[in-house]
């Protein structure tokens, strides 16, 4: 079956101020919907792929012919990606995790407010356009970047990092630049306004169990 654009779980007003409508209409209905297109015409009539969940092709990319290895690669990621993080947003959320994650946190990095800047480090070190994470990696919470639409379910030997997201944040420009311009720092701080802790804290009990 072909892959498909999954709707937004929100009104693309829902966010501001922190990320804008125009933003998300821009994201979601043109760049997301160009992974999704581009993802289809790259596998269409191979009917090994078109039978797989894209998370199996992701995690295995070594079984995608050469030829389209790299269309998949990128827009199969793009697609995962944006389809991860919509969910990973909304509306009047909590400004922290509670629960098993928050306590996770804390242990991992010394206190929720060390997390944070951690993690807004390693988005504002990633050179160009890519993603920074939160995963859980041999049992444990790290925090990782990928380029491009690369993410730690690729593997190390694709992406440079391994594990399961539980939280994950593109800082591609044409995620903030409308209202943040060149400003990467001021969006990633603004982006805990919008983060869904407890869709991140179902992911983390996933990757747990």
């Amino acid at each position: 079956m072909a892959h498909e654009l999954p709707a937004l779980p929100y009104e693309k007003t829902a966010l501001e101020p922190y990320i804008d409508a125009q933003t998300m209409e821009i994201h979601h209905d043109r760049h997301h919907k160009a992974y999704v297109d581009n993802l289809n015409k790259a596998i269409a009539g191979n009917v090994a792929l078109e039978s797989k969940s894209l998370e199996v092709i992701l995690k295995d990319l070594s079984f995608v012919p050469d030829a389209i290895r790299g269309p998949v690669r990128n827009n199969g990621g793009g697609h995962w990606n944006h389809s991860f993080f919509w969910k990973l947003m909304g509306p009047n959320c909590d400004s922290a995790p509670v629960g098993r994650l928050a306590g996770d946190i804390q242990a991992a990095f010394g206190s929720f407010g060390e997390f944070q800047a951690k993690f807004e480090a390693a988005g504002l070190g990633r050179f160009g356009s890519g993603w920074v994470w939160l995963v859980v990696n041999g049992g444990r919470l790290e925090i990782v970047s990928t380029a491009n639409q690369d993410n730690p379910i690729m593997g190390k030997a694709v992406a440079g990092c391994e594990g399961a997201p539980v939280l994950g944040c593109d800082v591609w420009e044409h995620a903030y630049y409308l209202k943040y311009q060149n400003k990467r720092a001021d969006y990633l701080k603004a982006w805990w306004n919008v983060v869904n802790w407890p869709a991140a804290a179902a992911h983390y009990e996933l990757a747990k169990a």
